[in-house]
């Protein structure tokens, strides 16, 4: 006896959206049923009406297949653009980075004090530029009720440097922990050009910020495991300690969180 249609999406639910593009292919009826409104929407995450009443053109989705690849296919710029939200398009999972503007910047300084400017490789209307001349305590913290449960997470600052003067000697504090937990600090330096392994100023550097696909640095500053239990927010701190006589320039774009697992969001779905 075949299986109807019906009961092919029912199974398809009970896999993962690149099992689904993979089984898409199995036959026309499993095709059918692949691209059906109840597989999708079992793979959106429950809160999406209220990512999508922000950005009225995912309003007009012609189908919810349609509207997932577009959730994950590029950035949603949402509460009032100071955060986006993206979904990894392998597996759901959901991801957000906080802006400048959702983060709290306390500066050591007046003439150190972040000036807000257009840099045309951000998704945000506007980033911090940060001239370092003495030292800045940055602080954001996002509910992990709004992340993905059951997921181990890693949180990325995310930043381009206009001068790097001053970021390879001096190295900056990160730390990421969910509130009344375990913290994860690390010290690291930002200037992409010290080798990783490289000794400068007493610091061992075990990991260099990385090229973005959109022009950006980015440095991993923790991760952490979202069980999907309780009300606690996740804390995330970075501390440039420089010593007054830095000259350098960091744009500021922001800090994402993202899926520990997430690798490249374009496939074959």
């Amino acid at each position: 006896m075949e299986l109807t249609e019906g009961c092919i999406a029912a199974i398809l639910c009970r896999t993962t959206p690149l099992d689904v593009a993979r089984l898409s292919s199995v036959s026309k009826i499993f095709r059918s049923a692949a691209d059906s409104n109840k597989v999708w929407d079992h793979f959106l995450p429950s809160d999406y009406h209220s990512i999508i009443s922000q950005s009225p053109s995912l309003a007009n989705a012609p189908s919810k297949k349609a509207l997932y690849l577009a959730l994950s296919d590029c950035p949603i710029i949402i509460d009032q653009g100071k955060k986006s939200f993206q979904l990894d398009r392998k597996n759901g999972k959901k991801s957000y980075m906080l802006s400048a503007r959702a983060l709290s910047i306390a500066r050591g300084d007046y003439e150190s004090y972040p000036h807000w400017v257009i840099l045309p490789e951000s998704r945000f209307k506007e980033v911090a530029r940060l001239k370092v001349a003495c030292w800045y305590d940055i602080w954001g913290q996002i509910n992990i009720a709004a992340l993905s449960p059951n997921t181990q997470y890693s949180a990325f600052l995310v930043f381009k440097l206009a001068n790097s003067l001053g970021f390879h000697y001096d190295p900056v504090l990160l730390s990421v922990g969910i509130s009344g937990g375990h913290i994860c600090s690390k010290k690291t330096l930002l200037d992409p050009s010290i080798e990783e392994g490289h000794l400068d100023n007493r610091t061992k550097v075990l990991e260099c910020p990385n090229m973005r696909s959109d022009g950006l640095l980015e440095i991993e500053m923790g991760e952490f495991f979202n069980s999907g239990s309780g009300n606690d927010k996740v804390e995330m701190t970075i501390m440039m300690t420089g010593k007054g006589y830095w000259n350098g320039i960091l744009y500021l774009e922001g800090i994402e969180v993202r899926p520990k697992t997430s690798g490249s969001r374009r496939n074959s779905i």
